[in-house]
């Protein structure tokens, strides 16, 4: 059987078509994204604008014609902070399915925490010492605190790049003024992780997909040239890297950042707001060993629909 997962992003849809090759296991057939930006210019008034509406949808239907020659079975789609936080989310999953024929599970912060981890076990192996999992999205960013056992602790902020970025409009380049002012608001809106981390403190942050992928490919152009991305799950992140290539960042313009190796261009107006966010996690919560992850949501959702858990 072949099933597709359409993962409805605040700044990308993404696509993962897998063939079931057992009652639980999964081969990868295809990976795609669509740089949507759901919730460009409307987050944080809780609106999807019509442009936006129309990217998405477009978004959609770009991924079905991918889909065609797959012959899929199942197509599962699991919409996230964007559509779930806005007004009008509810129209954006009526035109999907008038438009597209189809089903959009819009599902809460607790949930898509739940399903980032499911995807992150596959490929990382946890043990008995407990680790940070950390999702970086547009509209909500995903903190997990788990050992072999499962998820100790989980919660979803609203403290997505998108987000940030609407409410900073930060310079180009940042100013050290606006640093510490986005640094500040994260303080104060990281409280329950702040008491989480009290009870269960953990030295190790695992960053899954999105902005992580875009970092950890960087770090790899410079330091490990030869390195295929593409054929790495995970890959270990040296701290001194990461802010080799953060201090790089805050001293860049857009049009710098634009030219930068296996810099994703989508990501290029985001990635200064995600490394300062990444940088004070490390920082604060004395991170000491750092890994990227490519597999989340979209692994996790394929998981648990094969264990039918969904």
């Amino acid at each position: 059987m072949r099933i597709a997962i359409i993962d409805l992003g605040t700044n990308t849809i993404n696509l993962l078509i897998v063939e079931q090759n057992g009652s639980d296991t999964y081969n990868i057939l295809h990976e795609s994204k669509y740089p949507a930006k759901l919730g460009k210019g409307g987050i944080n008034d809780r609106t999807i604008l019509p442009e936006a509406m129309e990217r998405g949808i477009d978004a959609l239907k770009t991924h079905q014609a991918t889909m065609q020659p797959y012959q899929i079975s199942k197509t599962i789609c699991i919409a996230t902070a964007a559509i779930r936080s806005a007004k009008n989310g509810g129209d954006f999953v009526k035109k999907a399915k008038e438009e597209c024929g189809l089903d959009i599970n819009v599902v809460d912060g607790q949930k898509e925490a739940q399903l980032i981890f499911d995807g992150v076990k596959q490929v990382i192996p946890i043990g008995d010492e407990r680790i940070m999992i950390l999702d970086i999205g547009g509209g909500s960013n995903e903190f997990i605190i788990a050992n072999k056992d499962g998820v100790i602790w989980k919660h979803s902020f609203d403290l997505g790049i998108a987000r940030l970025l609407d409410r900073f409009q930060p310079s180009d380049p940042i100013t050290e003024i606006e640093i510490e002012d986005v640094e500040n608001y994260i303080k104060e809106e990281l409280q329950l992780l702040y008491d989480a981390f009290k009870k269960y403190p953990c030295d190790t942050l695992i960053g899954s997909s999105g902005s992580f992928d875009t970092i950890s490919g960087m770090i790899a152009a410079i330091h490990h040239p030869h390195l295929d991305m593409k054929k790495v799950l995970t890959y270990h992140v040296p701290l001194e890297y990461v802010h080799e290539l953060h201090n790089i960042f805050l001293k860049s313009t857009h049009e710098q950042r634009e030219q930068m190796e296996r810099m994703d261009l989508h990501r290029v107006e985001m990635i200064v707001l995600a490394s300062i966010f990444i940088n004070f996690i490390v920082r604060e919560f004395n991170i000491k060993n750092f890994w990227q992850c490519s597999f989340a949501l979209k692994e996790g959702t394929i998981y648990q629909t094969l264990r039918n858990q969904l």
